[in-house]
């Protein structure tokens, strides 16, 4: 029998060309989503999927970690790869289907843009509509538009989640949420917990908040707080603070270069971001993922941001959060 390093040396070696590939597939998908990039990343996450789902390897790292190691580096890596291994002990034919159906939603998310009155509207508009807009009809208009993508993918939603907890049910845990918990080193106990003091110390300032922002806003709009409606917050979800009572800073940004100022930000922090900046897709454009987020497609420096910047305060934070990753 090998050992423990030899074990983690020889993973790794496989793992690492098949993380890269995923990591392209999975930018491609998200930058220019086609038939053909959706078939690259289900294929590219099945075959990590296949390597990750290996018995008689699965077998060989428990009892390695089992055994224990004196280096805490090699010990660390042991449990890793041990909680990377666990939710894919399922049969094959299952773990195709939950791939299938992850690529095909969140392809659909990537290509769907909503319609107000018939024309086609991207999140940028929608929001924009939801910042500044007094109308109450185009308001709602526009909230309802950010939520036209919920029947095109309820089904294959539902779908999705009765397949990952059965998955997750066939190794012994009670669903895929106490299932990635598990797998991520988080005890759902403590964080529930934790949620649970959050609330308890912040509902009654909320509450007071939250019921003067209703006041304000019900001003704005000539109406009783209590037919305030979700299209009358800035954000489709309510998860950003409205600008109602805030210093609106957007005409700082109006005929701003965001690359140029995210640039002169981390010169100044002695961070050179150029070559991130060059690998990344920063503009929004049909068949791309609307938000925002960071990735390292290789741990090695290939390092790409995705965004769709408009001069805003708004995409100013999110690029320097961003690129701050």
């Amino acid at each position: 029998m090998r050992t423990a390093a030899a074990l983690v040396a020889d993973l790794e070696a496989q793992i690492r060309p098949l993380e890269i590939e995923l990591g392209e597939a999975w930018w491609e998908s998200n930058t220019q989503s086609s038939d053909a990039a959706e078939a690259r990343r289900t294929a590219a996450e099945l075959a990590r999927r296949e390597l990750l789902s290996d018995p008689e390897l699965f077998a060989e790292l428990r009892a390695a970690r089992a055994a224990g190691s004196e280096d805490p580096s090699l010990a660390r890596q042991l449990d890793l790869l041990h909680d990377a291994f666990v939710p894919h002990q399922v049969p094959a034919e299952l773990r195709r289907a939950i791939v299938e159906l992850e690529t095909q939603v969140e392809s659909t998310f990537n290509n769907f843009r909503g319609t107000i009155n018939g024309r086609r509207v991207d999140d940028n508009e929608i929001n924009e509509i939801l910042r500044a807009s007094d109308d109450d009809d185009e308001r709602r208009r526009a909230w309802e538009a950010s939520k036209q993508i919920g029947p095109v993918v309820a089904d294959r939603l539902r779908r999705l989640v009765r397949l990952r907890n059965e998955a997750a049910r066939s190794l012994g845990y009670r669903d895929h949420f106490a299932l990635a918990l598990a797998t991520s080193e988080l005890d759902e106990t403590r964080l529930l917990a934790t949620l649970d003091d959050v609330d308890r110390a912040t509902r009654e300032p909320f509450t007071e908040w939250k019921a003067a922002l209703d006041e304000s806003l019900a001003a704005r709009f000539g109406c009783r707080a209590d037919d305030l409606r979700p299209w009358h917050f800035d954000d489709p979800f309510f998860q950003s603070p409205p600008a109602e009572g805030a210093v609106n800073l957007d005409h700082l940004f109006t005929d701003a270069d965001l690359e140029a100022l995210t640039l002169r930000t981390y010169d100044g922090l002695g961070l050179d971001v150029r070559a991130v900046l060059a690998r990344s897709d920063l503009y929004a454009k049909d068949g791309k993922s609307q938000h925002a987020f960071c990735i390292d497609i290789d741990r090695a420096g290939d390092v790409r941001v995705l965004c769709n910047v408009e001069p805003s305060e708004r995409w100013m934070d999110t690029m320097l959060h961003e690129f701050g990753h």
